[in-house]
């Protein structure tokens, strides 16, 4: 008896006929473990398989997928479907002839894989405030914005959602950074804040890919803010007396079904008024500035010199499948 080159038996003409019931049988055995043997769902493979060997692989006509042993677990070949999560959803849509469902979690918490597979995600930051001082405070930074096709590990992921003021936002090893604080000169965040010092401060830096700069507060002896910067864009500089500008634009996903806007930045403050509000952001004011949003990662609102400070909104985590 003999073997091709990946190991699989067979008879030769000089085998011995007795011979012939061993090599059916190796040759059987070998089918087994490299062959995608098909079976009704995944408790008949169990009891059909009880100790696969690394490597084994077979079909389920239960959900129509494969799956290969890889030591430890039965796992989905590589270019697997669709992952599921077991969260209660929060809703369903259909478009271009696909079915989707999708959750939107909006507090720390767990989310629950128990099938791996791809999934579309977005992840927030949570927005930076508006930090009021003797002068206008520029707007507030936008969080960090990341969306991206993510393959989930079956496993309970941990999610984590910052909260204003620039807090950061997980899921399992993902981090995205909350928004910088508009303040007398802006701060580094996933979008930086604006600035507020009346001789002509900087805007806060953004990180490339999740946000943009904060926009400059006017020069001396204005009394102007600039705006944070949004998903979308950068802040606006201040460049008139005593009026804020608007914060940066944010990003519109339909990863819901439904085209939303998220990240904008917080208008900067002005003594006589502010820069308008942005996808969640704040808007400035000559007075008090408007909180950001809660769940869009907007920032805080610029105010008028010596009034309290604006909160960012709290970010958001939000996984769609398909179904």
């Amino acid at each position: 008896m003999a073997v091709t080159p990946v190991g699989n038996p067979y008879v030769e003409s000089s085998d011995r006929v007795s011979d012939y019931p061993g090599a059916s049988e190796a040759l059987a055995e070998r089918i087994d473990i490299v062959g995608v043997n098909p079976f009704a769902n995944a408790a008949a493979r169990d009891a059909a398989i009880p100790s696969p060997v690394q490597g084994q692989m077979c079909s389920l006509n239960d959900d129509n997928k494969g799956y290969r042993y890889d030591g430890s677990a039965w796992i989905l070949f590589s270019g697997a479907g669709a992952a599921n999560f077991t969260n209660t959803a929060t809703g369903t849509f259909s478009s271009g002839g696909d079915s989707f469902k999708y959750l939107t979690i909006t507090g720390s918490g767990t989310l629950v894989i128990d099938q791996a597979g791809f999934a579309d995600v977005l992840v927030i930051g949570g927005g930076g405030n508006a930090n009021s001082t003797n002068v206008s405070a520029g707007g507030g930074g936008a969080g960090g914005y990341l969306t991206y096709l993510a393959y989930l590990d079956e496993g309970n992921l941990t999610v984590t959602i910052g909260a204003g003021g620039g807090n950061v936002t997980r899921l399992e090893n993902i981090f995205v950074l909350g928004g910088g604080d508009g303040a007398q000169q802006g701060g580094k965040g996933g979008s930086g804040g604006g600035a507020g010092l009346a001789s002509g401060g900087f805007g806060g830096s953004g990180v490339v890919g999740l946000g943009n700069n904060g926009g400059n507060s006017g020069p001396s002896p204005n009394n102007s803010a600039g705006g944070g910067g949004g998903a979308g864009s950068a802040g606006v500089s201040a460049t008139v007396a005593n009026v804020g500008t608007a914060g940066g634009s944010g990003l519109a996903s339909s990863i819901t079904g439904t085209s939303t806007l998220r990240g904008g930045g917080g208008g900067g403050g002005g003594v006589s008024s502010g820069g308008s509000a942005t996808a969640g952001g704040g808007a400035g004011g000559g007075a008090q500035g408007s909180n950001g949003t809660a769940n869009t990662g907007g920032g805080g609102g610029g105010a008028g010199p010596n009034f309290t400070p604006s909160t960012g909104g709290s970010g958001v985590v939000i996984v769609r499948v398909k179904i």
